[in-house]
């Protein structure tokens, strides 16, 4: 039974009230009771359910309290709450720097647990920066070595599932952390297994199979195009004194002999990348759980800061690796790629063991985690908020003819296409900087409304290159701006939520809670992928219609798609304006509803459940969905 406020007593310490993160009181973030001993505080029909109630409800504050002392106690120096430490004659880094150059690393308004650029924080952008590495080098090996392969588009789909598929489980992998500390540790024990699972997989595909292009074409000369269930460890050809040449094929001009074994299977390869994504979201999941932690010490005057600055380092790792790994994979092959794969993990291990993160921290039990996270999602500033992000990004659904009418009508070239992405993911970035210098103090509102109208209009802009007019430039040129100021919205469309559903957690159970949250969002943004798909049949954008110049279905579809973009704002008035809305939300005592947070928990396990279900179906029964 979840206990409801019927009254408040004349006692001023007897209230429902809202922490503000930057108060002296020992609550967390605004999801707690602060309340005495008075009897008639609470109001229950039975004086027994009463008693258990209140009982749980003062063992979760009392734990929640320490947690929050501990976590404090970390943000503090010698001389109280400051960060400031460029006096000390200690620092030699300050004699290095200037102090505006010290101080703008180093904030000194703010704790030094959150000064991220600190040795003992240093793990966490530096998590960060590698998501966004790896992202990037990952996405030229997936998307390409299968090609190469010779893959079918049924195989590929599976592929692409398996990698996929654990990030599926992100809400298992937080509740985990949240529950069981390994070591002591609930966030860099299970980080370090992370990256460790991460970079072992890509050592294990390194090593047990030749990834060299042309071992591809010495295993089809011999009739084995994906090879058997012998080749899943990478046998190679030995070459021995006395064993003949013919066990290698001469290659190049200059007729060398080359020792080439066997290509990776198809199953050892999915199996691979099965692993690396495990690890990958394993790891990605503990950083967001730090980061949620931290968020709540910091000041009033910097909110946002934190989680601006790591998606920054996320985004420009994508930046910079996206290029390079097709680069590197054009230039070297795919085993230069899988290479660094496997090596950049390793190095951020010295960095993680070095994170500094309370040890031994009091562990609420999973039943007292769960009825938390009950309460949590019950509230209306849990439900509403992530209805409005829920439905908003439903409505999301992108023109899915649009990539091949580029190709098809404008004749757009695979490399045109590449730059366009390259360029997508630096204006994504920009977005994000701008955003973390300019817009941070917006409320999220008028973020979202200025944001979304943009949007429509350059969609709009699209029917004006279908028809052919581009006001004198080249049509590629066109499209590059178009998708550009796209990217570049949308990066600045992405912070308010993240910040938002970091406010959201409860103390204690930020990994799970975070997890949920980004769950629903991401769901949301696959569901309206596949209603893209669905309007593909609506009007006829067919490859074959494209070519005999019929694009009036191609225009209906677009502004179609316009329209249902911009309809999101209908929901806007679910999305609190600031921070201190989302507290007034807190506030009120008849905020909770079990219906809303049924419907939020029933959304966010059928999303997970169609994942499932999606990636069980690609790998067990490849080209259901109509591939071959």
């Amino acid at each position: 039974m979840v206990p409801t406020i019927t009254r408040k007593n004349n006692e001023t310490a007897n209230k429902y009230y809202v922490d503000n993160d930057n108060d002296d009181n020992d609550s967390d973030n605004g999801m707690q009771f602060n309340y005495d001993d008075d009897e008639d505080y609470y109001n229950s029909d039975d004086d027994d359910e009463e008693d258990d109630d209140r009982r749980l409800v003062h063992q979760q504050q009392q734990q929640h309290s320490k947690r929050r002392r501990q976590l404090q106690h970390d943000a503090d120096d010698e001389n109280g709450n400051s960060g400031d430490d460029y006096h000390l004659q200690s620092n030699l880094l300050s004699l290095l720097l200037s102090k505006s150059a010290y101080q703008y690393l180093y904030p000194p308004q703010v704790p030094k647990s959150i000064q991220l650029y600190r040795m003992e924080n240093i793990a966490i952008p530096a998590c960060y920066l590698l998501v966004g590495i790896l992202q990037g080098l990952s996405g030229p090996f997936t998307n390409v070595y299968p090609l190469d392969l010779n893959a079918s588009e049924a195989q590929q789909a599976t592929i692409s599932s398996l990698k996929s598929l654990p990030s599926t489980f992100k809400l298992a992998f937080g509740f985990l952390s949240d529950n069981v500390p390994l070591c002591g540790y609930r966030r860099k024990s299970y980080m370090l297994i992370g990256w460790g699972i991460t970079s072992l997989s890509m050592c294990m595909l390194w090593m047990f199979s030749d990834l060299r292009l042309e071992a591809i074409v010495n295993t089809n000369d011999g009739g084995n195009v994906e090879g058997d269930d012998d080749s899943i460890g990478g046998r190679y050809l030995q070459l021995q004194e006395e064993q003949p040449v013919s066990s290698s094929i001469q290659w190049g001009a200059d007729d060398e002999v080359q020792l080439l074994g066997q290509p990776p299977s198809i199953p050892f390869l999915s199996f691979s990348l099965l692993l690396f994504g495990t690890g990958f979201w394993f790891a990605d999941v503990m950083g967001d759980s730090i980061v949620a932690e931290k968020a709540k010490l910091e000041p009033e005057s910097s909110r946002g800061q934190l989680q601006s600055t790591c998606y920054a380092c996320r985004f420009f790792g994508l930046m910079l690796a996206a290029p390079l790994g097709t680069v590197i994979y054009s230039s070297y092959g795919p085993r230069a790629v899988v290479i660094l794969m496997s090596v950049l993990p390793a190095l951020i291990v010295p960095l993680v063991y070095a994170l500094k993160e309370t040890k031994n921290l009091p562990v609420a039990s999973t039943r007292d985690q769960c009825s938390e996270i009950w309460n949590t999602v019950c509230s209306r500033a849990v439900w509403q908020p992530m209805g409005f992000v829920y439905l908003y990004n439903v409505l999301q659904v992108g023109n899915a003819a649009w990539k091949q009418f580029l190709k098809t009508v404008l004749g757009f070239t695979s490399n045109q296409l590449n730059t366009l992405l390259i360029v997508a993911y630096v204006l994504l970035w920009l977005g994000i900087m701008a955003y973390k210098k300019f817009f941070i103090k917006w409320s999220w509102r008028t973020v979202y409304i200025a944001t979304t109208l943009l949007n429509g209009l350059f969609s709009s802009l699209q029917i004006l290159l279908i028809k052919g007019q581009t006001f004198g430039l080249s049509p590629f040129l066109f499209a590059l701006g178009d998708d550009a100021f796209a990217d570049f919205i949308g990066g600045i469309q992405f912070l308010p939520t993240t910040i938002m559903m970091v406010n959201l957690c409860p103390s204690g159970s930020e990994g799970s809670s975070y997890a949920m949250f980004t769950t629903v969002h991401n769901s949301a943004s696959t569901l309206a992928g596949a209603f893209s798909t669905l309007l593909l049949g609506v009007w006829d954008v067919s490859k074959e219609a494209m070519e005999k110049g019929q694009l009036s279905g191609m225009i209906n579809l677009t502004w179609f798609t316009t329209f249902i973009q911009i309809s999101g704002l209908l929901f806007v008035n679910l999305l609190p304006r600031t921070k201190e809305d989302l507290d007034t939300l807190h506030a009120d005592p008849m905020s909770g509803s079990k219906i809303g947070g049924f419907i939020f928990l029933l959304v966010t396990f059928a999303s997970i459940l169609y994942s499932l279900v999606v990636g069980v179906l690609n790998i067990e029964k490849p080209g259901w969905a109509g591939e071959s």
